[in-house]
């Protein structure tokens, strides 16, 4: 028998991270120990891991993760998310899942605001589901139509899933950005089309417009226009991505403190940079321990050896595409997407260049498994905090989520075999 492989370094990396995963042991640990003890046993140079450690997370594109936390925490506080729900019901009126609709475009629209599922979930569901309720849609439902459709804030621009993947990948990300305008946009369409079928079948209808929208349009414009901010001086040329986050960050302030007049006090200030401190916190811990594994694994020959596995399957760029698309949705139920970006997208870059496959529209649909790996149990970070806010158990909140995820996985289907709804953007501006 071939002992070899019990003695390779790449087979004891992989073997490392996957038993502790299994006993629960947070994803971060588990990647920095297992690159860890495999650096120190075979002795790959431990005094690199600090500077490894330090450079995972000193690079420029990432600062922009942290400030867009930051500024997701302060337009939340300054109210902006309640005005942009009363100016969608305003619009929607009694029509029939016209709430629902809304809450989707609602979330859809603020995943530009905060670049993040779980944070989206969190700023929107305390107001949106309550509603949703009050306007006669079953609880489960609502607290899943918010939880599904935030998920799609790693795929509307700005993006923190698209500044890591161009990081790792070497891409612009500007570029991913633009592309991922149409492709989000597709999949909050199929979501409103299963919304809709729901809401028709169960009767669920809206109240009648209470406030008139040229009223509601007004308290809501400052708000709307904070993706207009970002977006547009980016695509401009005004600012970078990352210095795009830091406006952000002052034009939520500006909207706070002086058109609002919601962010009124110190203790509200201080509030926010701790629950921002500690979500960036957290991120960034993952980043760094992914990081470091992903060093080791490509030290060690894994990353190479994983891609010449996927390669022998098969020679058929459709089947392997097949392949990546399923692997990339069960990765999803069991790790959280920064991981997958440093643990899988090294094995997969390979193939993009093999097959001459666009690195844009790759990005994104990687992006849009992940989003929907955000939902799909075991591991369903935003069905968890829909659940919570909620007051609601995973089992009550999964059965109405399925016809949204089926709908989503449609919506990415079109997004494979039409690549060109993704690459359209970026060539029309340039980047």
């Amino acid at each position: 028998m071939d002992t070899s492989f019990f003695s390779d370094p790449a087979f004891y990396l992989l073997i490392a991270f996957i038993v502790p995963l299994i006993l629960r042991v947070p994803i971060a640990v588990a990647l920095g120990l297992s690159a860890l003890g495999v650096a120190w046993y075979w002795d790959m140079g431990t005094d690199m891991l600090s500077y490894n450690f330090f450079a995972g997370i000193a690079k420029v594109p990432l600062l922009a993760i942290p400030f867009f936390i930051l500024a997701g925490y302060i337009m939340e506080r300054a109210g902006i998310a309640s005005r942009i729900v009363r100016f969608v019901e305003s619009l929607v009126g009694g029509m029939t899942g016209g709430l629902g609709i809304a809450t989707v475009a609602v979330a859809t629209f603020w995943g530009a605001v905060s670049g993040s599922g779980p944070a989206t979930v969190a700023a929107l569901g305390l107001i949106l589901i309550p509603a949703m309720v009050k306007s006669g849609y079953d609880k489960p439902f609502a607290a899943a139509t918010v939880s599904v459709t935030s998920g799609l804030a790693i795929v509307i621009p700005p993006s923190i899933a698209f500044i890591v993947y161009g990081g790792i990948a070497d891409v612009s990300v500007p570029a991913l950005f633009a592309a991922g305008f149409v492709p989000g946009a597709i999949v909050a369409l199929f979501i409103m089309a299963s919304v809709y079928l729901t809401s028709r079948k169960k009767g669920y209808r809206s109240a009648p417009r209470s406030e008139p929208v040229l009223k509601t349009f007004k308290e809501a414009f400052w708000g709307l226009m904070a993706p207009v901010v970002i977006l547009g001086g980016i695509y401009g040329g005004i600012f970078t991505p990352t210095e795009a986050a830091a406006v952000a960050i002052f034009y939520g302030l500006f909207v706070g403190v002086f058109i609002y007049r919601t962010i009124n006090s110190l203790a509200i200030v201080i509030d926010v940079l701790v629950e921002s401190v500690k979500a960036t916190s957290a991120i960034m811990f993952v980043v760094t321990c992914a990081g470091l594994y992903a060093w080791v694994a490509s030290t060690v020959g894994l990353v190479e050896r994983g891609s010449e596995v996927l390669l022998s399957l098969s020679s058929n760029p459709w089947v392997l595409l097949l392949l990546i698309n399923v692997i990339l949705l069960l990765a999803g139920m069991i790790l959280d997407a920064i991981s997958i970006y440093y643990v899988v997208l090294p094995f997969m870059l390979p193939l993009v260049s093999y097959f001459g496959w666009d690195p844009i529209w790759f990005g994104v649909m990687m992006t849009i498994n992940l989003a929907v790996g955000q939902v799909t149990p075991p591991v369903a970070v935003n069905l968890y905090v829909g659940a919570k806010i909620s007051d609601l158990t995973m089992e009550q909140i999964t059965p109405p989520v399925l016809p949204m995820l089926f709908a989503a996985i449609l919506a990415l289907v079109v997004i494979i075999l039409f690549p060109e709804l993704t690459t359209f953007m970026p060539e029309l501006l340039g980047l």
